[in-house]
């Protein structure tokens, strides 16, 4: 009541006024896309009466006013100034803080549109080709530094600067994050073309896809993903950074054992009859050879087997017989280990 109260006294002592009988104007205080609604505005009208009906531009979109409705749900016919109010029957979803004009009929608003709609693509198609050399130089300067580019697209202003806020504060020293396009509203052929340019995925929240974005999109190789909630649209672009880095593995070792005789199988060839010392043998795991505690050989084997049968794995303190997979150098005495290669988690 003391807020309202004082706007109310001041908007006296500054004898803020507006003329209701003209076209009107104002601002676009929030937009959303609704389903079954379609781009759904907040507009705050400054001057002139909105009215069902007029002609409204607001940048490059347009269209006709086919719904007003006030702040307590309710339909009205007209939005005097000072007055905020939701209207529907735009071409898009328009920028908050756009301004919008009702023009003197539809077709010359559609006119504006198109034009501020042209030139907006042809400033992001240079600015597409702007950051895609940035890429490269700063590639180029990082020597090898992997880098991941987004385009994100939502259903509000509000959410686009929440997510775009919250992906440039993700930091790290192993891969770089490059917002290269935002905006409101579904995702358009532009911002498909804008992607492969820069080699970039596209993520969006609560939004759609226009008209032959995926049949583009699958043409020219860019991953589009929407998402409900903003955490998961997150961790999926952290995951996609992820993915950049190489593996990295550390070697685990499973068992050792040592050869005790060599028996030749014919066809087979030549086996090492084996006592396990530690451990245990895999048969899908690798191998080596260490002869006086040095490597002589590292490689897969071709059979592992307890006494005549063939077995995945031995363990304990059991005999076994080994085939190694195109080696036959071995000798009595010779070590041999088992190990496996366990990948690494990632990390940025």
């Amino acid at each position: 009541d003391s807020l309202l109260e004082n706007i109310l006294v001041q908007a006296e002592v500054l004898e803020l006024q507006a003329n209701p009988n003209r076209r009107a104007n104002g601002y676009v205080i929030e937009a959303e896309l609704q389903q079954g609604l379609g781009p759904c505005e907040t507009l705050l009208v400054t001057g002139g009466t909105l009215r069902v009906g007029d002609a409204i531009l607001i940048g490059e979109h347009f269209g006709k006013v086919r719904a007003l409705i006030d702040d307590h749900g309710r339909r009205i016919k007209e939005a005097p100034p000072a007055m905020p109010v939701k209207a529907t029957g735009l071409s898009g979803v328009p920028e908050a803080g756009a301004e919008f004009r009702v023009m003197l009929d539809e077709k010359r608003a559609r006119t504006l549109a198109e034009q501020t709609a042209q030139e907006k693509k042809e400033q992001e198609l240079a600015m597409s080709k702007a950051s895609t050399l940035d890429a490269l130089m700063s590639r180029m300067a990082a020597e090898g530094r992997k880098e991941l580019n987004v385009i994100v697209k939502s259903d509000t202003q509000g959410s686009l600067e929440a997510i775009v806020e919250a992906l440039r504060a993700i930091k790290s020293e192993k891969v770089g994050l490059n917002v290269i396009g935002e905006g409101t509203g579904n995702v358009s052929l532009t911002d498909v073309k804008t992607a492969a340019a820069g080699r970039s995925i596209i993520v969006g929240f609560d939004i759609g896809n226009d008209s032959g974005v995926q049949q583009q999109a699958r043409h020219d190789g860019v991953r589009i993903n929407s998402f409900r909630i903003i955490y998961e649209l997150i961790d999926h672009v952290k995951q996609s950074m992820l993915d950049l880095l190489p593996p990295e593995y550390k070697e685990v070792v499973k068992g050792h054992a040592e050869i005790k005789a060599i028996y030749d199988i014919g066809k087979l060839g030549k086996i090492a009859g084996s006592q396990m010392l530690d451990g245990s043998l895999i048969a899908k795991e690798k191998f080596r050879i260490l002869r006086n505690k040095a490597e002589i050989w590292d490689g897969k084997v071709q059979t592992l087997r307890h006494f005549k049968d063939e077995v995945k794995e031995v363990a304990g303190m059991q005999e076994c017989g080994v085939c190694f997979a195109n080696y036959e150098d071995f000798q009595v005495g010779d070590i041999i280990e088992c190990y496996m290669l366990e990948e690494l988690p990632r990390t940025l």
